[in-house]
């Protein structure tokens, strides 16, 4: 099973992050999670800072592009294999970024690649 980092993390079970922190676990991923508020989502709990996290193989965002540049290092310290540019989190400059430190990205929505077996 694949690490994961949701980044973006969200306590409203309305919002895709929330959606995505519960499928993952339902389908038996480790999960990590930063958000702006703490509190527990399917039994992850969400961090609100910067954590140093080990064997991160995924990050899946859910922060508009702004909102990603205050994550550029954190998330390329981590040295994940890829990260998961969510619908509306969509960013050239930062996959430029993920290319020269050898991170690959993928555009796409986490809850289809579980959906369709293809995270």
């Amino acid at each position: 099973m694949k690490k994961t980092l949701v980044l973006g993390a969200s306590l409203n079970p309305s919002r895709y992050s929330n959606l995505a922190i519960n499928r993952l676990v339902s389908h038996g991923h480790i999960v990590e999670a930063v958000g702006l508020k703490k509190g527990t989502v399917a039994g992850v709990d969400i961090a609100t800072e910067q954590k140093d996290f080990e064997n991160i193989d995924t990050v899946t965002l859910y922060l508009n592009p702004k909102r990603q540049e205050e994550y550029y290092d954190y998330i390329i310290s981590l040295k994940p294999k890829r990260v998961i540019f969510n619908p509306g989190t969509e960013n050239p400059e930062f996959y430029k970024m993920l290319q020269e430190n050898n991170i690959e990205y993928e555009v796409a929505c986490t809850l289809v690649l579980l959906g369709t077996n293809q995270y």
